[in-house]
């Protein structure tokens, strides 16, 4: 997306990813938080049948903005990709602390915010510009997603999509996560309001579902022994 803008507008999918507590670890904690995020978000792309090698990132010390290939699939990285990487630092995390105990809040915890957003862009000479990269990045930086963190501590990702990612991708029934796992939030930054949808219930691969099972059901429910779920407690989110 390296440009000065004269290549008009382009529809594309965008994804901001931020680890947590990045600048309270010394730079030996951090170059290793760094390696261990690559490798969560390699692990989920290719688990997910993408290619990260061909995404064009706009990195930082403490995450990505990354817009995806034209012709993505939404409902995959939407669904797919966000229960790889949740299963990623969830078995990096378990590696780390070496007894496998579930929840434990340890110094080097990898724990992140993830947010996604469609909409329209232009490169430009410093990175993407236009609506579509502020969206997603006052998304990621949104009050509620950071109390998700901050209030859970067995959490290890929080996620949130747009309004408008929300209604075109997650309600149609093609993302691997249910809309009814989400919960919908509003924030206001620089005089501009954001909507959003985090994902804050209990939320399993939609074929994973028993037969004749329900979609978001409550977090006691159990599911098939092989199926993959994702214990997200509902929370209260303003």
């Amino acid at each position: 997306m390296k440009g000065n803008g004269n290549t008009g507008l382009t529809y594309r999918l965008l994804m901001a990813v931020d680890i947590q507590g990045y600048s309270k670890r010394d730079t030996r904690e951090q170059l290793l938080a760094q390696r261990d995020l690559c490798e969560a978000l390699d692990r989920a792309a290719h688990g997910a049948g993408l290619d990260r090698g061909h995404w064009e990132k706009q990195v930082g010390g403490d995450g990505e903005l990354a817009t995806l290939p034209d012709g993505t699939d939404p409902a995959t990285v939407a669904g797919e990709f966000v229960i790889g990487l949740a299963e990623a630092l969830h078995d990096l995390n378990r590696e780390a602390r070496g007894d496998g105990a579930a929840g434990e809040a340890g110094a080097h915890r990898l724990r992140v915010r993830l947010s996604l957003h469609h909409g329209t862009l232009t490169a430009g000479p410093f990175g993407p510009a236009g609506d579509a990269p502020i969206v997603v990045q006052r998304l990621l930086d949104a009050a509620p997603l950071r109390r998700l963190l901050a209030g859970d501590a067995g959490r290890d990702l929080a996620y949130v999509v747009s309004d408008s990612l929300f209604e075109d991708v997650v309600r149609t029934g093609f993302c691997a996560l249910p809309p009814e796992a989400f919960q919908p939030i509003k924030v206001t930054a620089k005089g501009t309001t954001f909507r959003g949808h985090i994902l804050t219930g209990r939320a399993v691969r939609q074929h994973d579902l028993p037969d004749g099972g329900e979609r978001g059901g409550p977090p006691g429910e159990r599911a098939a022994p092989d199926a993959r779920v994702l214990d997200f407690p509902a929370l209260a989110v303003r």
